[in-house]
């Protein structure tokens, strides 16, 4: 079985934050023979194409198949429908709802092998809790409906990658997840998604979760106990895995090339150092899923939203990961 290049599915995102904007610029510089379609609400599409002032029209599909793929036009599989557009900036129960309804569409599609890849674009949390949806953010509903129990995210930026061992909890609970399973599925992870990525060999760098790396036990026991104990585990499955390394300057050494990619112990430790390499570049992709994952690494960004100034430098990032990814997986199959 191979993956054909696209269709890629395109969620919408929050229609109150700059989704629609990056989308539409974006695929205003898509090369030929790009094969996408937007995921959510026609209207909102071509408001996004106002505010940009971007060469495009709006065609809705009844169905996926129904798509042409015309360099010109934006083609939107219609997941919602508003009346009033919602307001730039604005959290609502309306907005957070159709973004959901897109994201849930688009996993239905990609499930019956009618897209090959999402692109997400940024939701808000707070309206997806206000229209009682219950997730904390992409991965988990991405996870939930597509059926699988284990996912891992790893984000990139430039040099820098990285796997979480945790992700969308409390510091608190981050620490009680700092478990050998835990440490094992990231490391597996960051393993297979370096590969997917081009790295033959990866080079695998675990980061302790203590100040400086606990210091040999000084300052906490969980680099001795937990984390120690996964990375050999991991070396005897002939992973290339080394550490725990402090991780205030773990991200240092893997951007000066020593290091292919590094698992981070919770959400902050990993994303910090990806976002502040700037947020033009950062990608966030989603492993284990049975289907190709990618998004920006930046929010809905609803101080900007609607002024047409919202850069999409991210999401074509995202756009190119997403191809670079289906190739990997058709080049997999092949072999």
């Amino acid at each position: 079985m191979t993956y054909p290049l696209g269709p890629t599915s395109i969620t919408m995102g929050d229609p109150s934050g700059v989704g629609p904007e990056i989308i539409v610029k974006t695929l205003s510089n898509q090369p030929p023979g790009s094969r996408n379609i937007v995921f959510g609400c026609p209207r909102v599409m071509q408001r996004a194409i106002e505010v940009t002032s971007v060469n495009l029209n709006v065609k809705t599909l009844k169905t996926v198949e129904d798509a042409t793929f015309d360099r010109n036009i934006i083609e939107v599989f219609q997941t919602s429908f508003f009346e009033n557009l919602p307001r730039f900036g604005e959290v609502s129960e309306h907005s957070g709802k159709s973004s959901y309804d897109a994201i849930i569409s688009s996993i239905s599609h990609a499930l019956e092998g009618k897209v090959n890849s999402i692109v997400t674009a940024p939701i808000n949390k707070e309206a997806l809790s206000l229209a009682g949806i219950n997730y904390p953010g992409h991965t988990e509903i991405l996870a939930k409906f597509s059926g699988v129990d284990q996912v891992a995210m790893l984000l990139g930026n430039g040099d820098i990658r990285t796997v979480l061992v945790s992700i969308h909890c409390s510091l608190s609970e981050a620490i009680k997840a700092v478990t050998f399973e835990a440490q094992m599925k990231a490391i597996r992870f960051a393993h297979d998604g370096a590969i997917a990525l081009g790295f033959s060999q990866p080079r695998v760098a675990v980061a302790g979760l203590n100040p400086h790396a606990g210091e040999g036990g000084l300052f906490g026991k969980e680099e001795i106990e937990t984390i120690s104990p996964a990375i050999e585990a991991a070396k005897k499955e002939g992973i290339n895995a080394s550490g725990p390394w402090p991780g205030d300057t773990v991200f240092m050494q893997a951007r000066l090339g020593k290091f292919d990619i590094v698992v981070a112990q919770y959400h902050d430790q990993g994303l910090i150092p990806v976002k502040y390499m700037g947020l033009e570049q950062g990608v966030n992709i989603t492993l284990g899923l049975p289907f190709v994952r990618t998004s920006p690494d930046h929010g809905t960004a609803f101080d900007i939203a609607g002024k047409g100034v919202a850069d999409a430098a991210s999401f074509g990032m995202a756009m190119n990961y997403a191809k670079q990814l289906v190739e990997a997986k058709n080049k997999a199959k092949t072999l």
